[in-house]
């Protein structure tokens, strides 16, 4: 087999079979085929597509280039979702303790921020003494002992998709269907679990932009999951505007804790518990998503699932008093209060413009080498749909930034909020569920 033919085959648009991919993964991984080679396989791939059937091959080797992780150890339904990224995004947070309380079982592996997105794992090293740096024995132990446990991606985890990735990444070749969906589901099912949900967004602040973009790509990624025999399921969810409140690693995990409470803001209480009672269904706990939603938010209310939250930040080496006392988290040096010069109905909020602003800020990074400061982030004082009047308080911007550096980003903040004349439909957070 010769990797030039692949590349022709596929320049042609003909399939290609499930050892022909097997062959390319493999030799690119272990660098026995090029990096020209690999580039031109991408290429063809994102101008002739790829068939559901070549879209699956694809995955299973990526996702066999590596460590496969094997959670049979662990009792019961082990369970998993995975967000697309957006701005204020903290759902793990919430979701992941709130299905733990009622008995399914989050292994769950995530990714840092860069960007304009934030990174779970940089919201839960916010806390301080809190380690995502656990040993696969150690997780499958945390897991069993109390339901949930969330850790980095080991090295080992699919080298084949960091290796594609990168190449994508300069040759103008990210944005394929079937080279994204493979890229993000071999991660998840090399991670393990039995089940999967996707918070697949859609919007100014999300990779897809369009609801029907969103779709292909929720739909592309449930075909992988289930030709590869795993429950998976997609949300398509709104981020035209950020979710709840908070952006910003401590600014996020406070709001956490404060819908854990039973409190929290609207639109990210409804995302949480449309998130969970999928999961509980699929895990079996629930018998319909009506249930499961009843399960959810019991569970809010009665204090179970914050009680969960504290016994896996514990269980992680993290500080409890933290989660029982967020006053005691730290908050920045400055914090600016942005108000609005006109009155009228906030009708967008360009989520995007805020993940870049609050990275300024140093809530995220740019690179992958910049040191996050956890207590920088920004405070949305309104939303789509709210009124405001002039004078009225639009964001609280938290920096340790000089004056010289957070000032143009406050101009950027306040741009970001489009004010109409008339009262503004609010939209729902989920659109659509795919299964």
């Amino acid at each position: 087999m010769r990797m030039v033919e692949i590349i022709e085959k596929k320049r042609h648009a003909e399939m290609l079979t499930q050892e022909e991919i097997d062959f390319f993964i493999s030799g690119y991984t272990n660098a026995s085929i090029p990096d020209y080679q690999a580039s031109a396989l991408c290429m063809a791939i994102v101008l002739q597509g790829m068939e559901r059937e070549e879209i699956v091959a694809l995955t299973r080797a990526m996702m066999y280039s590596g460590d496969v992780v094997d959670l049979s150890r662990i009792a019961g339904v082990k369970v998993d979702k995975h967000s697309t990224g957006g701005v204020g995004d903290k759902t793990s947070l919430v979701v992941g303790p709130l299905v733990a309380s009622l008995g399914a079982k989050l292994a769950k592996m995530s990714g840092r921020g860069l960007g304009h997105t934030g990174g779970t794992l940089d919201k839960l090293e916010s806390i301080p003494g809190l380690s995502i740096a656990i040993s696969i024995p150690d997780f499958e132990k945390q897991v069993n002992d109390i339901g949930i446990a969330i850790i980095g991606q080991t090295a080992a985890l699919v080298p084949a998709d960091k290796k594609l990735y990168a190449l994508r990444d300069v040759t103008a070749t990210v944005e394929s269907m079937p080279l994204i969906a493979s890229s993000i589901m071999s991660k998840k099912l090399a991670s393990g679990s039995d089940t999967i949900l996707l918070d697949v967004k859609f919007g100014s602040g999300a990779f897809m932009k369009t609801i029907e973009d969103a779709r292909i790509l929720a739909k592309t990624m449930v075909d992988i999951g289930q030709g590869l025999k795993r429950d998976t399921r997609a949300m398509l969810t709104d981020m035209d505007q950020p979710l709840g409140y908070a952006v910003g690693n401590i600014l996020e995990v406070r709001e956490a804790i404060d819908t854990l409470n039973g409190r929290g803001p609207e639109d990210f209480r409804e995302l949480c518990v449309t998130a969970a009672a999928i999961i509980l269904e699929q895990a079996k706990i629930a018998s319909s998503r009506a249930e499961g939603r009843l399960l959810a938010e019991q569970q809010l209310q009665n204090g179970e699932a914050l009680a969960k939250f504290k016994q896996m930040v514990g269980a992680q080496g993290g500080d409890v008093s933290y989660i029982e006392h967020p006053e005691k988290f730290s908050l920045a040096h400055h914090i600016i209060v942005l108000t609005a010069q006109k009155a009228g109905y906030v009708a967008h909020i360009d989520s995007y413009e805020i993940g870049v602003a609050a990275m300024e800020l140093g809530a995220g990074r740019a690179t992958k080498e910049d040191v996050i400061d956890f207590t920088a982030g920004i405070v949305l004082k309104k939303k789509v749909g709210h009124h405001v009047a002039i004078g009225d308080v639009l964001a609280e911007v938290h920096t340790n930034l000089g004056l010289e550096k957070y000032q143009p980003v406050l101009n950027k903040i306040h741009d970001a909020f489009v004010l109409n004349d008339q009262p503004v439909e609010i939209k729902p957070i989920v659109y659509e569920v795919i299964e």
